[in-house]
């Protein structure tokens, strides 16, 4: 009797262990802190994935560069398929992959946070999604990293000219490179991940990127000016790997893809509540904010990098110009 027990119990192990193993997990990477703008929305991807699916998918976040040391890591891991679902900056590594996003790193292309939604969520965002599954990604939505600023430890920058000579850390693309030289800098490649000891070592003199990143990242440690000119926006792409994908249950694909663009809104309504909070956080730990750069001679001198770009359309910036005029 003790025996037929054990079977039966050994038995009843063995099948709920294979409807544990039947469920869906998933990796979810991203190179920010716990902080970071990737982690607010992952963390709400996450609870939506989860809550609608009964448990059945399990979203396990990995951030701080643990899969990954650079996006280009991250990227690369996504594609072979030993990341499920990657954050990584539109403008950043991906243009190496896909070089028509390359068209993000024009300065001075969008004015606000409703032109970019209007883009990014439209046909636009459809057009750029189609060319990353042919370079073998999966793109789920477009979350906010947000609108770029300068900041540097050698002296306010107010206008253009104000940048020569200086080291600034730029992304990984060819369109970053050649927006700081058209400014008269010297750009220095360096991965987001060891971007602060870069700063605190004095590797470079300064950086750009979005109040919400100068923030989570604490680049206000290490740095003395800020400078809010919003030169470019940078959106966050959410990835998936196209092949685990596509072998996800129908069901499965809507809720993680309803889920993405879900929390696309949630985390670009939370970032906006939270930037004046942050800002004033930054400039109480002692940074130098300049408010009012010129931007129109910033726009002048760097109106012709769009020239440069390689295998950017001119029809797709056009677009872009287009549907962003669209909105007030």
């Amino acid at each position: 009797m003790k025996k037929i027990v054990a079977m039966l119990a050994a038995t009843m192990l063995f099948v709920l262990s294979g409807t544990s193993m039947a469920a869906v997990e998933l990796k979810f990477a991203h190179g920010g802190s716990l902080e970071h703008q990737y982690q607010i929305g992952a963390e709400y991807f996450k609870k939506l994935v989860e809550e609608r699916s009964n448990e059945e998918i399990k979203v396990n976040i990995f951030p701080q560069g643990q899969l990954g040391g650079s996006e280009r890591e991250l990227l690369e891991g996504v594609r072979m398929g030993t990341i499920e679902i990657v954050s990584i900056a539109a403008g950043g590594a991906l243009p190496s992959f896909v070089p028509e996003f390359q068209v993000l790193g024009i300065p001075y292309l969008f004015q606000s946070r409703e032109q970019v939604y209007a883009v990014l969520d439209g046909e636009v965002g459809d057009e750029l999604g189609a060319l990353m599954l042919g370079k073998g990604f999966q793109n789920l939505a477009f979350w906010e990293v947000g609108f770029r600023n300068f900041t540097n430890n050698i002296r306010p920058i107010e206008k253009p000219e104000d940048i020569k000579g200086l080291k600034i850390r730029v992304q990984e693309s060819k369109s970053w490179m050649e927006f700081i030289k058209m400014l008269g800098g010297i750009p220095t490649p360096i991965s987001f991940g060891e971007l602060y000891s870069a700063l605190q070592q004095k590797v470079v003199d300064g950086q750009e990127n979005p109040i919400a990143t100068i923030y989570s990242m604490k680049y206000y440690e290490v740095q003395k000016y800020l400078t809010l000119d919003g030169h470019t926006y940078e959106a966050a792409a959410i990835i998936a790997n196209p092949k685990w994908f596509s072998s996800l249950s129908e069901e499965h694909q809507k809720i993680i893809k309803d889920a993405a663009r879900d929390a696309a809104t949630y985390q670009r309504e939370k970032l906006f509540e939270m930037d004046q909070e942050r800002l004033d956080f930054i400039r109480k730990a002692g940074v130098e904010i300049v408010e009012n750069p010129d931007k129109e001679a910033f726009a002048k001198a760097t109106a012709d990098l769009y020239k440069v770009l390689d295998n950017v359309p001119e029809e797709l910036i056009n677009k872009i110009k287009d549907a962003a005029a669209k909105v007030k």
